[in-house]
């Protein structure tokens, strides 16, 4: 530990304030080592500010706008209601705002320094802080008091948490008009009548969920051939059926080749799997072509610190291949999960503090995606299983099986786990349906315990709850289902 007198001497710096790196500032504290932590934008980052915790604001606000027009269906008479977009951002803004100052605030009991600007490491073991550049989009009253000044600090260890930006096309640049990022879709001035989405991943297609919910005419265009082509092939069908059967269009096999901007618009070029090119009018553009890592000017070449496909690589302790020098989050790659970067900062600051914490495993880090319906993963999908030549069981079980799903009017939906024949081993599981987000984790906790699939069988689930799909869908993948 560092000598407290020596006032710009730290143990550990946190370049970076979103989930990866206010949670290794936090544990650092609580492990007694002198931290500071340096942001240039806004406290929380992109998760809070930009991404997970505001889309779910809106996405809950069009699930509500949902239900209010399909209230007929539960026996309830709703009439004269709209959607007030203006207001549906506030309050979206306003969750953002309160969990940002909550973040200020965390900082603040954990006595970790904050400051405000943009870093670099200058040599090994110092970091400068200068003037940031970036226009701070962030409340006043959310960012934390007693800001140090920018400057020279030294640190025995350093901590790169600096996150991801929306991926940029060329000729398909964001304009804030008329060419949406993420940034832009989650605060409309106004909603508009018709909207192209580019790229059918958790960005994309949460965004598309929410624009036709709120009556919006969405079209996806996805360059492979399924859309979320990150989950089990089975699950991307069944995924596609239902966006279709909202009334969504999606192309996938297809390229957007051309953006041409109009009066009203936009008119994307796309070329079809057979060659065939279409032209697609609409207002707006959202580009949601995955992201890149924040590594420039940061001094890591001249460092010799080793980046491959734009991400800093590291081992499974956050370690790069620079002493002194750790890498968490997004900018360490892929999945780029919050949930990811905050496991990954504190096996790395618990590293850092020679307590030898099990290495991140990969395998078990579950995906979810916010989009009616919801969709969530864990582990392998059955393609991966039998790619790696296993001999698997395969269940499955259908929503409209259960009591509380047909309860709530939520009978679409699937559960499917994948287990290996010889040793009963979850490998996978992969969800579709209401609130699967939540459901996941059950089989996350039981492929971390290594449960088999006859204790999961021995496992009481509570009645009448969406969990009991769980269940009947490891019954299934052995004979046993009991209601289907």
């Amino acid at each position: 530990m560092t000598n407290s007198s020596d006032i710009n001497i730290y143990d550990i710096i946190v370049i970076g304030s979103g989930p990866g790196g206010y949670i290794a500032a936090i544990r650092a504290s609580q492990l007694g080592l002198k931290t500071a932590i340096v942001e240039r934008e806004h406290m929380g980052g992109i998760c809070l500010n930009w991404g997970c915790i505001p889309t779910k604001a809106l996405l809950r606000s069009a699930e509500v706008y949902d239900h209010m027009s399909h209230a007929k269906d539960y026996g309830l008479r709703v009439e004269k209601f709209s959607a007030d977009i203006a207001a549906v951002v506030k309050r979206s803004r306003g969750v953002t705002a309160q969990m940002a100052a909550g973040i200020g605030f965390l900082m603040k009991k954990n006595k970790v320094d904050v400051i405000w600007g943009e870093a670099a490491i200058t040599a090994k073991g110092e970091v400068s802080v200068t003037e940031t550049k970036k226009d701070i989009v962030q409340p006043q009253n959310t960012i934390p008091k007693g800001i140090l000044p920018t400057g020279k600090y030294s640190a025995k260890n350093i901590i790169i948490a600096t996150g991801a930006r929306p991926r940029v096309l060329p000729g398909i640049e964001p304009d804030n008009d008329k060419i949406w990022t993420y940034f832009d879709a989650m605060k409309p001035a106004k909603m508009p009548k018709s909207i192209v989405v580019m790229g059918s991943g958790a960005i994309g297609i949460e965004f598309a969920s929410f624009y036709r919910s709120m009556g919006v005419e969405v079209t996806v265009v996805e360059l492979l051939s399924n859309v979320m082509p990150v989950e089990d092939v089975e699950i991307s069908k069944l995924a596609q059926k239902r966006f279709e059967k909202r009334g969504m269009r999606i192309l996938t096999d297809t390229k957007v080749i051309k953006i041409e901007k109009t009066k009203a618009g936009i008119i994307a070029h796309v070329e079809l799997k057979t060659g065939k090119v279409e032209k697609i009018a609409a207002e707006k553009l959202i580009s949601a072509v995955g992201v890149q890592c924040n590594t420039e000017n940061l001094g890591l070449e001249n460092l010799g610190v080793k980046i491959e496909n734009g991400a800093i690589m590291i081992d499974g302790h956050g370690r790069t291949n620079v002493q002194g020098i750790y890498a968490i989050g997004d900018v360490a790659g892929a999945p780029m999960l919050a949930h990811k970067a905050e496991h990954e900062a504190v096996i790395c600051v618990e590293t850092i503090a020679g307590q030898n914490p099990h290495g991140l495993d990969r395998d078990k880090i579950p995906g979810c995606t916010y989009c009616d319906p919801q969709v969530a993963s864990v582990g392998m999908s059955e393609k991966q299983a039998i790619e790696q030549g296993r001999k698997i069981k395969v269940g499955r079980f259908p929503f409209i099986g259960n009591g509380k799903a047909v309860a709530l009017g939520e009978p679409d939906g699937l559960v499917k786990t994948i287990f290996d024949d010889k040793t009963g081993e979850l490998l996978g599981a992969h969800m579709i349906g209401a609130e699967v987000t939540e459901l996941i984790q059950g089989f996350v906790i039981a492929m971390n315990l290594e449960t088999t699939e006859e204790e999961l069988m021995h496992t009481i689930f509570p009645h009448p709850t969406l969990s009991e799909t769980m269940k009947e869908s490891v019954l299934d993948a052995y004979g046993k289902a009991l209601n289907m």
